[in-house]
């Protein structure tokens, strides 16, 4: 073989490589999967497949794909003075599939949607009513944070760590979509509170005291 020959060679099987990479590469880094079908609104099932089992189509019909959940405010008295109406697959079964989700974010003044992330899902939040602080901090621990008033959007990239903080004198309200049908939410001080880390790892990764560990456990087991 000549060295053009084998110059040539080695150019196919690298475009071969890239192509593959390429084929291989860019799935997993997409979000939900597309769609098979024009729907699939979810039916009540214990067996999940990576996402929900499909209604038969024939028994579908338009009320199916309507949600009527987000028209009133959730109560906020509570401590975060805050509360969050999901309408993801498990509730809004028409989205199963389709690669969104929609909440709807309530806020008594100085109410806080705490430090949290979302695993499987870029957030973009509009603010329909009142004044909230908001935020996320990215790999580098740079944070990215802005006062917003009425009609304003911000964006939460996929998985950061983020927040809301109603800083107005006034209730809130804000609407969040994510493109996933279920974005998961893990909150900060529970994931690291309420689970079973031993007490030695809060303690050296807080640089606090046992008693300190100990009262931040009994406040977020629940």
């Amino acid at each position: 073989m000549n060295n053009s020959s084998a110059r040539g060679t080695r150019k196919s099987g690298f475009c071969v490589f890239v192509v593959f990479v390429s084929l291989t590469i860019v799935p997993v880094l997409a979000n939900d999967a597309d769609p098979l079908q024009d729907f699939c609104v979810a039916q009540p099932s214990t067996v999940l497949s990576n996402g929900l089992i499909c209604k038969d189509p024939s028994t579908v019909n338009a009320s199916d794909f309507a949600f009527h959940g987000l028209g009133k405010p959730a109560s906020t008295s509570n401590e975060a003075g805050s509360a969050v109406t999901p309408a993801f697959a498990a509730q809004f079964p028409a989205l199963n599939t389709l690669g969104l989700s929609i909440a709807r974010l309530d806020f008594a003044p100085g109410g806080l949607v705490t430090l949290h992330t979302h695993p499987r899902a870029t957030e973009v939040l509009y603010l329909a009513e009142g004044t909230l602080y908001v935020g996320f901090v990215d790999t580098a621990n740079t944070l990215f944070a802005q006062t917003l008033q009425k009609g304003d959007l911000f964006i939460f990239p996929k998985g950061l760590l983020h927040f809301q903080l109603n800083v107005g004198k006034v209730p809130a309200l804000a609407i969040s979509a994510l493109n996933s049908q279920n974005p998961g939410v893990q909150l900060i001080p529970n994931a690291l509170f309420g689970s079973e880390i031993s007490n030695a790892v809060l303690e050296k990764a807080f640089s606090i005291g046992k008693k300190q560990v100990e009262r931040l456990k009994s406040k977020f087991s629940s």
